[in-house]
């Protein structure tokens, strides 16, 4: 799986990245949810002001959203005979 990083000021002028943003085909069924919910978790990030310089899409989407969802969105591939 393919993963991207955004980094942005926030509200305060402080330095903020996400990091492990998962890249979606868009005929995937959950590109609209991770979207959305990016966009939710960004907004909340700016409003902050805490120092913390690094934040985690993944560990967001973990308590937000369903079980099965999130294993969806970020199962890694089984690989076959060892490869």
């Amino acid at each position: 799986m393919l993963f991207k990083s955004l980094v942005f000021k926030n509200a305060v002028g402080q330095k903020v990245k996400i990091i492990d943003i998962p890249v979606l085909d868009k005929n995937n069924p959950n590109f609209f949810l991770v979207q959305a919910r990016l966009q939710i978790y960004m907004n909340q990030i700016y409003a902050l002001t805490e120092d913390r310089p690094f934040y985690s899409f993944k560990e967001y989407m973990k308590k937000m959203t369903k079980w099965t969802i999130y294993e969806e969105v970020y199962q890694s591939p089984k690989l076959l005979n060892n490869a």
